[in-house]
Formats: structure tokens, sequence, C-alpha cells
């Protein structure tokens, strides 16, 4: 009887994904809200050396790759690594317009295509490509709920004033037209991050569908990053 217990629990520990796929999830999760905790604050004073970091997360990677068992958290920093670079570039000296946000933070993506298309890497280009939609929301929001004027003021003046304008701005996203494509872009963006784990394969041990974990945990990021920042923003 207990032997049948231990199998009865593997099967269903199975079913909900593998040890390592759930850690590769949060693993995705935790990098795409690193930009926010680390690089925001960097670029604001040096860009360069923001910009110079990447190569410091790509060498990493590659000295991860070289090893069979960190081999996935190598490619999954080579991901980080594009989203990274590309971040460097718009926050560093693009920031003040925010309709080039999303075509900057997109640079890196012919490489993850590129990738994919050789079936290499594919664990971080999907990280990547998760980030890349995650961003273009959350941009469609602001441009939906008229946004993009108050974030080129809210660049552009120290933290006190933007602080202080910041209530003001929130405002547009109190309206009924603000909550609904708030609720809209929210669901949308949780069905992109679920469904390819409905996959069966996904769910399985098999190190090829592990890339999928990164792809939704990187969206889901990107949506959790969003939400605090709107709650924290909210009590001032």
């Amino acid at each position: 009887m207990k032997q049948t217990f231990h199998s009865s629990l593997k099967q269903t520990i199975q079913s909900m994904g593998t040890f390592q796929s759930w850690c590769l999830f949060g693993a995705s999760m935790f990098l795409v809200s690193l930009p926010v905790l680390i690089q925001a604050p960097l670029v604001r004073s040096w860009p360069w050396l923001s910009l110079i970091g990447t190569g410091g997360w790509l060498l990493g990677s590659y000295v991860l790759c070289k090893q069979d068992k960190t081999q996935i958290w190598g490619d999954l920093l080579f991901g980080f690594a594009l989203a990274w670079f590309s971040g460097s570039i718009y926050w560093g000296w693009f920031r003040a317009e925010p309709l080039l946000h999303v075509p900057m933070e997109a640079i890196g993506l012919p490489i993850a295509l590129w990738a994919l298309s050789q079936s290499r890497l594919k664990i971080g280009s999907l990280f990547f490509l998760g980030s890349l939609i995650g961003s273009t929301v959350t941009d469609i929001y602001f441009f939906l709920v008229d946004l993009m004027p108050t974030w080129r003021t809210l660049i552009q003046i120290d933290q006190t004033e933007a602080m202080a304008l910041l209530p003001q701005a929130l405002e547009h996203t109190q309206t009924t037209g603000g909550r609904l494509w708030a609720m809209v872009l929210v669901v949308g963006l949780c069905v992109i991050s679920i469904l390819p784990l409905l996959q069966l394969d996904a769910w399985s041990a098999e190190d090829e569908q592990l890339c999928w974990w990164a792809f939704s945990g990187s969206v889901l990021g990107t949506l959790l990053v969003d939400s605090l920042f709107l709650l924290v923003a909210t009590q001032f």
C-alpha cells in the first residue's frame, strides 16, 4: 500500500510539471523583474556601464552552457542578456520617447528568431519573446488610456516632481475605459502565458519542452511587475 501511495504521489507531481520546469518558470519571472530593480536606476547615471554589462551576462551564459548540468540556465541567461542589451539602449538614450520603446526593446528579436529557426538556445529565445510580448501589451495599454504624454513628462523631471505628478497620471487608469482595457489585456496576457502549457508534452520531463516554461514565466513576470508598480503608485 505504501508503494502504491508513493507511485500515485509521483504521478501527481509529474502531472503538475517537473521540479526543474517550475524552477525555470520562477527564474524567468525573477529575471523579468531584475531590470526594473537594477537596470532602471543604473542607466540614469551610467548607461554605458549597463550596456557593457551585457558582455558579463553573455560570458556567464557561455560558461553555464558549456556544462550539461547548467546548460538550461546558460540558455536562459542568453535570453536575459538580449533583453538587458535592448533595455540598456532604450532606457539609456531614448527613454523620453515612449513610441520607440517596443522597437528598441526588439533589437534582439532577429537573433532570437534565428536561434529558434536553428533549434538552438530555445529557452533564452522564448524568454526574450515572452518579455517582449509583455512589454508590447503594457505599451498598448499606455497608448489606449492616453498615458504616452505623461510618460514623456515623467521621464524628463526629477524624482520628487515625478512622484507628485504620478497620482494625477494614474487617474487615466481609474476611468471605466482604463479599467476595461486593463481587464482585457490582463486576460490576454494570462491566456498567452498559459496556452503553451496546455500541451501535454509541456508538463513532461522532456528538456525540449522547458522553453515554454521560460516563455510563460517571462510573460507572467511582466504582468506581475506592472501590477506591483500600479499597486505601489496608487499608495502615493
